[in-house]
């Protein structure tokens, strides 16, 4: 049996069309991991830090963001994600928005986004990101803990 655990993608997106498309361009690129849908940021955070199904205490996860959600900023998860000391630090994180705004997009790289994407998603350039996410999820290894 394979000891790697499967990535986990964690999207974090409250409009449901716009998740329905980003699922189904996963899809089209070959992806099957498992995706956890979240409307907002508070029910994603628990996810992401308290849940014991969740990325912090189970394995990987790569996290595709909104920034524009009812409940928060995505760049306060970002920001909260890629903290010093955030056991997600070094989870690669998508933002997905529909603000092309240059200094939301450098803001969003400054805090650590792996990738930035303006929707509405051209397939192509999605497609193509995920296919570099895919390599990603490929490479993504739990650290071991190492006793020393």
């Amino acid at each position: 049996m394979n000891n790697q655990q499967p990535v986990n993608i964690v999207m974090i997106e409250d409009d449901e069309g716009h998740a329905r498309l980003i699922e189904k361009n996963i899809r089209r690129a070959g992806i099957s991991n498992d995706i956890h849908h979240f409307l907002d940021g508070t029910s994603a955070l628990h996810y992401l830090y308290e849940d014991p199904t969740g990325p912090t205490h189970n394995g990987p996860a790569l996290i595709l963001l909104d920034l524009n959600l009812p409940d928060m900023s995505g760049t306060d998860i970002l920001g909260k994600i890629k903290a010093e000391g955030s056991p997600l630090k070094r989870a690669p994180v998508v933002v997905l928005t529909t603000t092309d705004d240059k200094l939301e997009i450098q803001r969003c790289y400054d805090l650590g986004c792996n990738v930035y994407i303006t929707k509405p998603v051209n397939y192509e350039s999605f497609a193509d990101a995920i296919r570099q996410l895919g390599l990603f999820l490929s490479v993504i290894q739990v650290p071991d803990v190492v006793e020393d």
